[in-house]
């Protein structure tokens, strides 16, 4: 910032104009108190005013206030600015010293501008404590809207269904009757974790916000998606509603045959459930080719499903993984060249309270098959019973209580030409009859 001259001038309050990127509310109040201060004391700092330009850097209140006084002319200094970014650094730096008190700061005003300014401005300019950009009317692209309207929830790496939109949204997918419990609480053998149980008597279950998430963003319309570990019906579902062709395979032939009695909410795209033992997925599946892999496969034996030896939740670790690389080699090894995978996973604990490593597994068992680690996204889920029961755990072991899980996703080719293959990214209004 270039002040050529600390010259004080008293200038014309008519010729002076407010600043538009100015994003400061000012109340009636806040200007009568202002004004009254002035009345008393006179100004205590001249406003600032870019050269050249007659438009209010600072003290836009003190400009209204002295319009309420009926005052002519206000004391003004000139300072001429490097950059747009240097000028605009200056308005919401002046402006946030009393954002706590007199006047509120518009943050989206904030958050527009900045956009404006660029991916390169430095948010550390601003002075702010604690401010974060939330660009909620145009991207850096150029690309206006908003982050859920775009894409169904922003494309950060953490996921927060705790939201209203997220929601929302989650019970208008219910609300057409996707039932994915039904099949698992009667087969469900054990429980280690105490998840069994929570609030409404239930099993863990797949959020469909989430599959509705990874569907569009990293798959196109009218492709083959493969899930093989299937477990309930709400994956196959929200594919088949958003003209995905799903085919997943699962152990428990209770759990198909649950899942094959909601095929009457589906749309024209069925889902098919293969019931058999995922390391057969190649002849399962007859080496058909898809354009996603995506599933939740077991935590180990954190939910014990069946007491079927080929049931992976039933088995050691160890035995465990070795079963876990081999379905997922063969897994990927019927995902087309430059398309997306995605596996939902969470650390699980072993008998000595440590974990597994369950999450670090699953990105080495992806690599082993040829893929590279794109993405990790944390999906934030609610509390539940958690708060009945981390009290007790970190008095006695410290261990902390979880509440989300861990969003892998990998790359098989080039992401550019998988991302290009995905086309446009259209998000499904909720109520749409699409939906």
């Amino acid at each position: 910032m270039q002040n050529k001259s600390d010259k004080i001038e008293l200038v014309n309050v008519n010729s002076l104009i407010p600043h538009p990127k100015n994003m400061h509310d000012h109340s009636d109040e806040q200007i009568a108190r202002l004004a009254k201060l002035i009345e008393y004391q006179g100004f205590r700092n001249p406003l600032i005013v870019q050269k050249g330009t007659n438009l209010i850097v600072a003290g836009h209140g003190r400009l209204m206030s002295a319009k309420k006084l009926g005052l002519k002319e206000v004391p003004v200094i000139y300072q001429e600015f490097e950059s747009e970014a240097q000028l605009y650094a200056y308005i919401v730096s002046d402006n946030a010293i009393g954002k706590d008190t007199w006047a509120k700061l518009d943050l989206s005003k904030v958050n527009t501008e900045m956009l404006d300014l660029g991916p390169d401005f430095d948010i550390d300019f601003l002075g702010i404590k604690d401010f974060t950009i939330e660009p909620i009317e145009k991207y850096s692209d150029g690309v206006s809207g908003s982050m859920v309207g775009n894409f169904i929830a922003p494309p950060f790496s953490i996921l927060d269904s705790r939201v209203k939109y997220w929601i929302d949204r989650r019970n208008y997918w219910l609300s057409l009757g996707i039932k994915s419990e039904v099949g698992r609480v009667e087969g469900l053998l054990g429980d280690k974790n105490g998840l069994v149980g929570s609030i409404n008597n239930a099993v863990s279950i797949f959020d469909p916000v989430l599959c509705e998430i990874i569907y569009t963003w990293f798959s196109p319309a009218g492709s083959n998606v493969l899930d093989c570990f299937a477990g309930g019906s709400v994956r196959g579902v929200v594919a088949s509603k958003l003209d995905r062709q799903y085919i997943g395979v699962e152990l428990r032939s209770e759990q198909v045959e649950a899942n094959n009695k909601q095929i009457d909410i589906c749309g024209d795209k069925t889902p098919v459930w293969h019931c058999g033992n995922s390391l057969n997925i190649d002849k399962i599946c007859n080496g058909v080719e898809v354009d996603l892999l995506f599933s939740c496969p077991p935590y180990a034996d954190l939910e014990v499903y069946s007491d079927n030896p080929e049931d992976l939740s039933t088995m050691s670790y160890l035995d465990f993984k070795e079963n876990y690389f081999n379905i997922i080699k063969k897994s990927c090894s019927l995902l087309k060249d430059d398309s997306f995978a995605c596996f939902v996973v969470g650390e699980v604990r072993g008998k000595d309270g440590s974990y597994y490593n369950f999450i670090g597994d699953t990105v080495n068992a992806f690599i082993s098959a040829g893929l590279k680690y794109y993405n990790e996204l944390i999906l934030v889920n609610s509390a539940g019973t958690l708060p009945l029961r981390a009290g007790k755990t970190m008095r006695s072991t410290r261990k902390i209580g979880k509440m989300h899980q861990n969003v892998l996703v990998f790359i098989k080719g080039d992401p550019k030409k998988a991302s290009a293959k995905c086309g446009d990214i259209k998000v499904l209004e909720v109520g749409n009859d699409e939906l």
